[in-house]
């Protein structure tokens, strides 16, 4: 029931490719039902014997039963739609091929011990002069990343900057080590 329920919803939105096609094949075309996903049937009913038959050169075959594969024709731009961005490391450094720090994250961000990573809000230093007063003040705390932003931080450096480090008077002394918190 659900893959016809599919199906249907399938063949409606290839209704739309056809309004392509009467334009250069003169004639109206028709959906069939789809039983199989992979192929797409125009027939062309009937055409007025005044009319000159301008058949489209990339489909190839000019027959009126013309199929042809329509996932062949939207894979490429499916994959373009659905590919979701991935920021991971990816440089190397050239002689020992050791995996390389993205500078942009150091500058960036603070790493505590226990594993989390410090930010700044977003903006805090746009257009400043149009921001009210209790705006300003909120954007320039330092909040935590979450879960998935800490993993992701944690692939684009290396170990160095994982290591626990001392500063004389550091503010976030009292936030490196946490007790009862699984990252």
């Amino acid at each position: 029931m659900a893959a016809f329920a599919a199906a249907r919803r399938f063949s409606g939105a290839l209704r739309s490719f056809c309004s392509l096609v009467p334009s250069a094949y003169i004639g109206s075309c028709t959906v069939s039902p789809v039983y199989r996903l992979s192929s797409l049937h125009i027939t062309q009913r009937q055409t007025s014997t005044g009319c000159i038959k301008k058949p489209l050169l990339s489909f190839g075959n000019t027959s009126p039963g013309l199929s042809f594969s329509i996932t062949n024709r939207v894979a490429p731009l499916l994959q373009n739609i659905l590919h979701q961005q991935v920021r991971t490391l990816i440089s190397c450094s050239l002689r020992k091929g050791k995996r390389k720090t993205v500078k942009a994250v150091v500058k960036r961000f603070l790493r505590l011990h226990c594993g989390l990573w410090l930010r700044r809000r977003a903006g805090y230093k746009k257009k400043v002069w149009k921001k009210k007063p209790n705006r300003l003040r909120r954007l320039r705390e330092h909040v935590f990343c979450n879960k998935t932003q800490s993993k992701m931080l944690d692939k684009m450096t290396t170990s160095f900057w994982k290591r626990r480090t001392w500063y004389v008077n550091d503010p976030y002394q009292k936030y490196h080590d946490r007790t009862n918190f699984h990252l």
